[in-house]
């Protein structure tokens, strides 16, 4: 289909999918309606013959076209992989031995931030596998799923984007390459770091909230719920209603086949990179993870890490292979509602980027802004990159509009200064930002599923802090648009930021005060 520039309409239909799944908590129908939108917007501006036919025509034909078909078989396999594993008492037995060791909720929050952060490889690899292993904990200490969400959430895409190995890090890469400005993209991917303050504010956050309580919101009402019992999560049969018994699995049922996913991971990702194959090009590690396609290498891991439980499980007899197939296809039925969301999600970005041009757009409105003074380019980028991610779902799709366009126009302004290097760490940040909150985004709906969370409420709830830290991220932008100093700029962001949470906190709970005397 050919695409047709709809101008301001096509940033309509996110805006609609967002409004509705909000208002009325079904994300199903929002997002359809989303979609519909979208393509009854390009079928009338298209002068389609048919506008109802062609507005559905599109809407299937998108969806067809913006598939990920590994990405749904990861899923699948992996909520197989767990369900088996519960099955086995693996998760039962992991459990009962965290119990033991993590003995505060705040112990289990933060052991659940730094899982999150140790897995930097890929964030799609970490929302899932980080769920897994936490939930039982989390539940066990009665932490909400919105929590458990947020956290892993936060410390998915913001870790990955500072890890110099991951598949964000080669993304990016190979973005900048394309410019043909950096001498060494690596390099000049290390040199946005410590300016990336979004997703450098966001880790932060996460320790404050774990640490000092600091919860605000529809997060706080969550928390409160979930300590008095009501932990709002997706509802679906446990696996002990399924089955007649339970096979008395040890802690090393969980442990070796996660492990054994993350080893995998690891070496397919390298192995899809290139990096055991006859080109030289691909034999460091940094070019191999810049060339791997992480859909086919978490597949293959995931498939992996499902022969180890079968052989450890159906080897041992802890369960027969009737019981252990039938764990697969529940796994898989159960990982169904979070592929949904991923399909129409993907289509609803296709509709936007594909026939809407929504990107050529966004694009324009940079460009508009090229002669304004560098002091302001900064901050202006982060709200533009975060704007684009949200509405479109994704960051790299982000990345590879607006990085040629910033890097141009920071070069133009003045090329001999830090300002390219802080534009670009803006553009990043933005774009983390938009990725991190928007409800159509990956990562966001992966988050849900890993933790368990009705997607909507995790969406809601972890919304006003992901603006807390992107008000932040922008305060410190502005310092560094006029001073350029690192230090002077991130402090002032660090210290928006906790004033910000404090203050947030202080007056959500001065309202429940006030609305439980009244």
């Amino acid at each position: 289909m050919e695409p047709y520039y709809a101008g301001v309409l096509s940033i309509v239909p996110p805006i609609i999918a967002v409004a509705l799944a909000l208002l009325t908590k079904e994300v199903f129908s929002s997002l359809i309606i989303g979609i519909l939108t979208g393509t009854l917007i390009y079928s009338i501006g298209s002068g389609a013959d048919f506008v109802v036919v062609k507005t559905i025509e599109a809407a299937f034909a998108t969806a067809a076209n913006k598939v990920d078909f590994n990405i749904v078989m990861f899923c699948s396999l992996l909520g197989a992989l767990v369900y088996v594993i519960s099955m086995a008492g693996g998760s039962r037995a992991y459990g009962q031995w965290a119990a033991t060791k993590i003995k505060s909720r705040r112990s289990a929050l933060l052991s659940t931030s730094a899982l999150g952060a140790f897995i930097f490889i890929d964030d799609y690899f970490n929302c899932l596998t980080v769920g897994t292993v936490m939930r039982p904990v989390t539940d066990q200490h009665k932490v909400s799923r919105a929590k458990l969400a947020y956290i892993i959430d936060a410390t998915a895409a913001p870790i990955c984007i500072i890890a110099p190995i991951s598949s964000w890090a080669a993304a990016v890469g190979s973005n900048l390459k394309d410019t043909g400005v950096f001498e060494s993209e690596i390099q000049a991917f290390i040199s946005t770091v410590p300016w990336n303050f979004y997703a450098l504010l966001s880790l932060i956050m996460v320790v404050l909230v774990a640490v000092c309580n600091f919860d605000f919101g529809p997060m706080k009402k969550a928390e409160e719920a979930a300590l008095k019992g009501d932990n709002n999560k997706v509802e679906s049969k446990d696996v002990d209603e399924n089955f007649d018994v339970i096979a008395q699995g040890g802690v090393l049922d969980m442990i070796i086949p996660i492990v054994a996913l993350i080893i995998s991971a690891i070496f397919s990702l390298l192995y899809h990179g290139g990096y055991y194959g006859s080109d030289p090009a691909y034999h460091t590690l940094g070019a191999a993870f810049g060339n791997t396609s992480a859909g086919p290498a978490l597949v293959l891991a995931s498939f992996i890490s499902l022969i180890v439980a079968f052989a450890m499980f159906v080897g041992r007899r802890l369960l027969t292979l009737k019981d252990f197939m039938q764990g697969v296809l529940k796994g898989v039925q159960a990982m169904i509602p979070a592929n949904m969301i991923l399909v129409l999600a993907w289509t609803i970005s296709g509709v936007c980027r594909d026939l809407l041009q929504t990107p050529l757009f966004i694009s324009s409105l940079v460009e508009q802004d090229a002669g304004l003074a560098g002091n302001l380019l900064p901050a202006i980028i982060f709200v533009i990159a975060g704007f684009l991610s949200f509405s479109t779902g994704t960051a790299w799709g982000t990345f590879g509009i607006l990085i040629p366009i910033v890097v141009t126009v920071a070069q133009a302004i003045d090329p001999t200064s830090s300002l390219t290097i802080i534009t670009l760490s803006a553009t990043l940040a933005g774009s983390v930002f938009g990725d991190h909150c928007s409800p159509i985004s990956d990562t966001t709906i992966l988050s849900s599923a890993g933790s368990g969370c009705v997607h909507i409420e995790h969406v809601s709830t972890q919304l006003p802090y992901a603006v807390t830290c992107a008000f932040s991220a922008f305060a410190g932008y502005v310092v560094a648009g006029f001073t350029s100093s690192l230090l002077l700029s991130f402090v002032t962001a660090v210290i928006v930021l906790v004033v910000s949470i404090y203050t947030l906190h202080i007056r959500y709970s001065k309202k429940e005060a006030s609305l439980a005397n009244s």
